[in-house]
C-alpha cells in the first residue's frame, strides 16, 4: 500500500511572483486601453460639440440676416416700411430705409423685418400682431426688431461666451440665450454708398468696417454683414498647440490676445464664419 505524503502541493513564491507580475502587466494594459478609449471618446464628442454648435451659430444668424429688411409688398419704399428710430438701450439709431444697425455697445447687431404672415414667431417664439394678410403695412410698430448681441464669458469662464437674442416688440423687452461655448466674436459691416440706386460695397480697402468703428453717418448705409465666432470645449481636451487658436490669435487685439490666452487651458476650437448680403435691399 501507498503511504500517503505529509507534503502539501501549492505554488512556490518564484510561481506566485511571476503571477502577480503578469497580472499587473494585464491590468496595466487593460487601464490604458480603458483611458485612451475614453480620453478619445471625450476628444471626439467636444469636437462633435463644437461642430454642431458651428453649424447652428450659422444657422441662426445666416436665417436672421436673410429677413433683414424684408417688405410683404415688394412695391412699398424702404423709406416708407423702415422709418428713421432714435437711438436706445439697446441699438443705436436706424436711419430712414435701413433695416440694421449696431447695438448700443457695438458688441452685436440690430434687425428689423416685417413679418411674412401674421403672428410670425420672433427668435424667442413671441409672436408678431395680427395682420390682415391682404394689406400692406402702413405703420412701424407692425415691424419684428431683433438684437443679436455677444455676451463675453464672466472672469472663472472666460471661454464661455453666449449669444443672446433680445426682442424689442412691443412693451415688453425680452432676452434670452441662444448659444453658448463662444470663446470670441467678431462683427464687421460692408458698407455702401448713400445713392439709394446704388446698392453694392465700396470700392477698395473700406469695404467692411469693424461694427465697434462704424458710423453711418461717417462709413454709409450697411449692405452686407460678415461674422466670425470661435467655439470652444471645455478645458483640458487636447494636448499641445491649437492651429485654430493661432490663427484667430493673429489678427486678433492685445486684449482679445490676453483672454483667450489665460482662458484657453488647452480646450479644442471651431470657427464659424461667414458673410451674407442683405438682398431684401436689394432693388
Amino acid at each position: 500500500m501507498k503511504q500517503k505524503s505529509d507534503r502539501q502541493n501549492g505554488l512556490s513564491m518564484v510561481e506566485l511572483l511571476v503571477a502577480l507580475a503578469i497580472s499587473s502587466f494585464l491590468l496595466l494594459g487593460i487601464t490604458q486601453i480603458y483611458l485612451d478609449n475614453k480620453r478619445n471618446h471625450i476628444f471626439r464628442q467636444s469636437q462633435a460639440g463644437n461642430i454642431e454648435n458651428s453649424r447652428f451659430a450659422a444657422l441662426l444668424l445666416d436665417e436672421y440676416l436673410g429677413k433683414a429688411g424684408y417688405r410683404r409688398a415688394a412695391h412699398q419704399l424702404h423709406e416708407e416700411a423702415f422709418p428713421e428710430t432714435a437711438q436706445d438701450d439697446h441699438c443705436k439709431a436706424f436711419a430712414k430705409g435701413s433695416a440694421l444697425t449696431a447695438t448700443h455697445d457695438s458688441d452685436g447687431l440690430c434687425l428689423r423685418y416685417q413679418p411674412l404672415v401674421s403672428g410670425e414667431a420672433d427668435c424667442l417664439g413671441n409672436s408678431s400682431k395680427p395682420f390682415d394678410d391682404s394689406t400692406p403695412f402702413t405703420s412701424a410698430d407692425r415691424l419684428i426688431v431683433l438684437a443679436l448681441k455677444y455676451i463675453p464669458g464672466s472672469a472663472d469662464q472666460l471661454h464661455q461666451g453666449s449669444l443672446r437674442c433680445t426682442s424689442l416688440n412691443g412693451t415688453v423687452i425680452t432676452s434670452a440665450e441662444l448659444l453658448s461655448g463662444i470663446a470670441d466674436f467678431r462683427l464687421e459691416f460692408g458698407v455702401g454708398t448713400p445713392d439709394l440706386l446704388e446698392k453694392g460695397l465700396n470700392n477698395g480697402s473700406n469695404r467692411f468696417v469693424n461694427v465697434s468703428s462704424w458710423a453711418e453717418s461717417t462709413h454709409g448705409p450697411i449692405r452686407a454683414v460678415r461674422y466670425s465666432l470661435l467655439l470652444s470645449s471645455q478645458q483640458r481636451q487636447r494636448e499641445g498647440d491649437s492651429t485654430i487658436l493661432d490663427n484667430w490669435l493673429a489678427s486678433a487685439s492685445d486684449t482679445a490676445k490676453a483672454r483667450l490666452n489665460a482662458g484657453d487651458q488647452n480646450r479644442l476650437y471651431q470657427v464659424a464664419h461667414s458673410t451674407q448680403p442683405l438682398r431684401n435691399l436689394m432693388p
